[in-house]
């Protein structure tokens, strides 16, 4: 099974390379998606070795970024629908047998459920969309499920807890997920492995 950890790092306050990179060394992901990651994220291939990619926001001084142990084909960029403030972006890997898409939604909640769509339009049949869903209740994704951790990952204000990072799966089993310590976040990180449909039982064989 693949596994893969999600983590929104909290801009220029938050997560620090340091403890992106313990985080690498502890849990030993195929794939790390990052959300808010500014260019101090730069220096993780220099760090732990393996493939790179970054994205910015448009305008922003964040934006999105994945790395792998493993080499990995470039991600290709999707523009989202934009909302009224930040202009969005979601990053998508083609993996061996299904792809992965790195969203940091909207915070409007019927715009983020229309980008949520429209990363889906860009997706084959076996695919995960993981991230920073700054989402209040169900996708409503057609033909999506959502493995994800159902404990919350996000306390706003330091009050009321929020499941805010997802993983929705389609064509695809979850074998484990689990929201991991936060560290300098303000969210957890998500982790999750995920196989082909199917691909759990013929790993138990």
């Amino acid at each position: 099974m693949t596994k893969i950890i999600s983590w929104n790092l909290l801009r220029l306050t938050g997560a620090t390379v340091d403890q992106v990179v313990r985080l690498v060394e502890r849990e030993r992901p195929d794939l790390l998606l990052l959300q808010e990651a500014t260019t101090a994220m730069n220096a993780l291939p220099g760090r732990l070795g393996g493939h790179y990619a970054r994205v910015p926001l448009p305008g922003r001084i964040h934006g999105l970024a994945m790395w792998s142990p493993l080499p990995m084909a470039a991600p290709r960029v999707v523009r989202l629908p934009a909302g009224a403030v930040v202009d969005r972006v979601c990053q998508i890997v083609d993996l061996p047998g299904f792809s992965v898409a790195n969203v940091h939604l909207s915070h409007g909640q019927l715009l983020n459920r229309r980008q949520l769509r429209h990363v889906a339009e860009h997706l084959p049949a076996r695919a995960a969309v993981l991230g920073d869903y700054n989402l209040l209740g169900p996708a409503l994704l057609p033909g999506f499920r959502d493995v994800g951790p159902r404990e919350p990952t996000h306390v706003c204000a330091d009050v009321v807890p929020l499941r805010l990072d997802r993983c929705y799966v389609r064509g695809l089993a979850c074998g484990m997920a689990a929201a991991l310590d936060r560290a300098g976040s303000d969210h957890r990180p998500i982790m999750v492995r995920l196989a082909a449909s199917g691909g759990v039982e013929r790993l138990a064989a």
